[in-house]
């Protein structure tokens, strides 16, 4: 019997930090081009490290635990969204903290 915990999880951590975009202004998803150059290398990196632990048999996902849709290399879909969803919560947490605190930081756009 296929499960939804993995997609479960995983809309649980973006529920709980995607407030904080309306709620505090902080931009993240109003800058996607800069939110998609920082999510592209995670991605294609982490994927890619998984396909090569999947094919040389050194990790494995619990059938039960996911939907059954894999990509190719038999990656399934939840883990594509894990390395999507998880950098994401992380800025805009980070980028929550930066907004109440006043925290300066370089970005590169001139805004600090």
């Amino acid at each position: 019997m296929r499960s939804f915990t993995y997609l479960g999880v995983l809309g649980i951590c973006l529920f709980a930090a995607l407030w904080l975009e309306p709620l505090l202004r902080v931009g993240v998803l109003r800058r996607w081009r800069r939110l998609v150059l920082t999510l592209g290398p995670v991605v294609v990196v982490f994927v890619a490290w998984d396909v090569a632990a999947i094919a040389a048999g050194h990790w494995s996902y619990d059938q039960d635990q996911v939907v059954g849709l894999t990509l190719p290399g038999r990656v399934p879909v939840e883990e594509l969204l894990f390395f999507l969803v998880v950098p994401i919560c992380a800025i805009l947490g980070f980028e929550a903290v930066r907004k109440v605190t006043g925290w300066p930081a370089r970005d590169g756009d001139g805004e600090r």
